[in-house]
């Protein structure tokens, strides 16, 4: 047999961060002004330099530069490339963001370590009304392929979410209900997408007119997949189908709209590991109705915004053939928000949140009790400058939780929480290219149904579950330090933060066994410390004749213990990235790798993970049509070296390694 050679996964990571030699063509000279976020858009008016985006997941109106407060955002052609079959996968690249990652069907975002009922997972601002944080196995509700933006709020989001975004928020922005006439009477995109390392075929479409006075939005997506192909071997059961649609209109007038839309989000997937019992299916449907409001000049207000949204989900656990649970969730969320006019120098917004939901799980697996939650939260937050070189941002939230449990199966009595978070902000712009950031941060967090109450084996994640119904109130204090710094070619964002949680709740590994020998893990509470960096360097190399050239480091770096001694555990490891980004006329292409350091700090009785290197490219070419349409051609390599690479964060990390090298390929059309 003859043995193909093996590229050292460090040194491609190192080669990745050296100087190029082989700029050897005519001598090229570094960009004396790079251009500006206003300047920069891509062929389909995209913006590709994040920092003029505006975040749509806020009250009042900002864009990514003038944030305080950590984001990352992904649109345009960065999210075309990054664009996964789950948001987790999605945004997994982002600094200071990994996935939990419970196969290819399943992986839900982790912010700075956070992970679960800490970040709350929204579509356009409204909570995604599924059950994914329940259960390590439950997939998020969204697509990420009919995004147009995905926005990821690093830190306490308490103030504008409530208390589950403690750790941080991620909202995927896909306009279904439309606030806005389009720039054009009819356009859209669609796209064709096709992948080896799991047979993947995927096929979408989206349209957005609009008349004088009215807009109209249509999207819908469908999926298919076998099992994915792991350096170790094919993983079975990992085949997953996913449909996706969606239809919505407003009236726009001049001064406010008002609208409405429908959609469905229905998937198929399997469970890793549950072969030998014929092979557990989750099979997921949700409908999803949505109204929403605006307008602006109203008396002292500068505009108004309601939104509102119905959200029917079930789904079943299929056991072989047979149903062995069923879980149902029937939400409705509102918010109200007002944004005054200036008052004493101060801007500022105000608003209130409420929602109910009624959740039950009916079968022999089910570990959590049926349960009706009722949420009212009202917040205020505000800013002002002082000249041109200070910013103050000042905010306010309080919540009130009510859990109540059947009587009949519940382990304890109903609950009734009620949190207070308060958050500060302070920019100084020492000069036009250099500014500093500091927040301070006070959130807490009600506990969650199955964090009071499971009580029974939890399949997917092979244990017995036990909850603690007297647990209280979690409380977080932030404090963060972040710098962001233009000197000619070079861009600069870092942070480095500390968090002080009172009454952390965790999973913790009891080291016992229960029935069919399975680990107990009883929900408890303790206090505990987070601590960490990220940052992001991009140097503008050269744009000449032979094209634009980038390049990107990053990296991000979390410890998380408890206050008496010990890791918690899952905890994401730390990781290192560089990017190679070229673009030319129509053609545009990228090189990069990410090192994943071993994960040695753990908790008791969890098992270390080795590190990895993962290494990716894309290309792709552009053609604008005369009658003014687009085609894209693209592929794209993930894994090119094959690695055996397995998510810390993930707790079938044991049984189920991220996916080998595969080539994903297609066409894009924009019209």
């Amino acid at each position: 047999m003859i043995r193909r050679p093996r590229l050292n996964p460090l040194a491609c990571a190192l080669l990745l961060s050296l100087p190029l030699p082989a700029f050897a063509v005519d001598p090229v000279e570094p960009i004396d002004t790079p251009p500006t976020a206003q300047d920069s858009q891509d062929r389909h008016g995209h913006e590709t330099e994040f920092k003029a985006v505006e975040i749509q997941g806020l009250v009042l109106p900002t864009t990514a530069d003038e944030m305080t407060r950590p984001v990352e955002v992904l649109s345009g052609e960065r999210l075309d490339e990054a664009k996964a079959a789950t948001l987790g996968e999605t945004v997994g690249k982002l600094p200071g963001v990994q996935s939990s990652y419970f196969g290819p069907g399943v992986g839900r975002p982790i912010v700075r370590g956070f992970d679960g009922a800490r970040v709350q997972v929204l579509s356009d601002g409204l909570g995604s009304g599924d059950v994914s944080t329940v259960s390590a196995d439950h997939a998020v509700s969204i697509e990420p392929f009919l995004a147009d933006q995905i926005e990821v709020l690093k830190g306490p989001a308490t103030l504008l979410y409530g208390s589950g975004a403690i750790g941080g928020a991620v909202n995927v922005v896909d306009g279904r209900t439309p606030e806005a006439l389009t720039d054009e009477p009819l356009q859209g995109r669609a796209e064709l997408h096709a992948g080896t390392v799991n047979d993947e075929r995927t096929g979408m479409v989206r349209v957005d007119g609009s008349t004088d006075t009215f807009a109209l939005h249509a999207d819908a997506l469908h999926r298919e997949t076998g099992d994915v192909d792991t350096p170790v071997g094919t993983l079975g059961n990992t085949a997953i189908r996913t449909d996706s649609a969606a239809l919505g209109g407003s009236w726009i007038g001049e001064r406010g709209f008002v609208g409405a839309s429908a959609s469905l989000y229905s998937t198929m997937y399997g469970i890793p590991g549950t072969e030998d019992e014929g092979g557990v299916r989750v099979d997921m449907d949700q409908r999803r109705t949505e109204v929403r409001a605006g307008a602006d000049d109203i008396g002292p207000f500068a505009s108004a915004r309601l939104k509102l949204a119905r959200t029917e989900y079930e789904h079943v656990e299929l056991e072989g053939s047979e149903v062995g649970t069923r879980f149902d969730n029937t939400s409705n969320e509102g918010r109200l928000e007002f944004v005054h006019a200036p008052v004493g120098g101060w801007n500022g917004a105000f608003g209130l949140q409420w929602g109910n939901r009624d959740f039950s799980a009916v079968g022999e697996e089910a570990f959590v009790p049926s349960t009706r939650s009722r949420d009212a939260g009202l917040f205020y937050i505000g800013n002002r400058d002082f000249g041109d070189a200070w910013r103050l941002e000042l905010g306010a939230r309080g919540d009130r939780n009510e859990i109540d449990a059947d009587a009949a199966t519940a382990i304890g009595p109903d609950r009734t929480f009620d949190t207070a978070s308060f958050s500060a902000g302070l920019r100084f712009n020492a000069t036009e290219d250099l500014h500093f950031d500091l927040g301070l941060d006070r959130a807490q967090r009600a506990p969650t149904a199955e964090e009071l109450y499971s009580n029974g084996t939890h399949v997917a994640t092979q244990s017995v579950e036990l909850g603690q119904p007297n647990l209280d109130a979690e409380t977080a204090n932030r404090a963060e330090l972040g710098v962001h710094w233009h000197a000619g070619p070079i861009e600069l964002a870092a942070s480095i933060y500390h968090v002080r949680y009172d009454d952390f709740i965790y999973l913790l590994d009891t080291g016992a066994l229960g029935e069919e020998d399975l680990p107990i893990r009883q929900w408890s509470q303790a206090d505990a410390r987070f601590k960490g960096a990220e940052g992001e360097l991009t140097w503008h190399v050269a744009d000449n004749a032979t094209g634009a050239w980038d390049w990107r480091f990053y990296g991000d770096l979390v410890r998380a213990s408890l206050a008496g001694g010990g890791d918690l555990p899952r905890i994401a490891p730390a990781r290192f990235g560089s990017e190679l980004r070229w673009e030319l006329g129509g053609w545009r292409a990228s090189l990069g790798a990410l090192r994943v350091d071993a994960q040695d700090r753990v908790a008791a009785f969890e098992t270390t993970t080795p590190g990895y290197t993962l290494v990716d490219a894309h290309i792709a070419w552009h053609l604008d049509t005369k009658h003014e349409n687009a085609w894209e051609i693209f592929l794209d390599g993930s894994n090119l070296l094959d690695e055996e690479a397995r998510a810390h964060t993930s707790f079938l990390k044991d049984v189920a390694p991220l996916p080998g090298r595969g080539v994903n390929f297609g066409v894009r059309t924009f019209f």
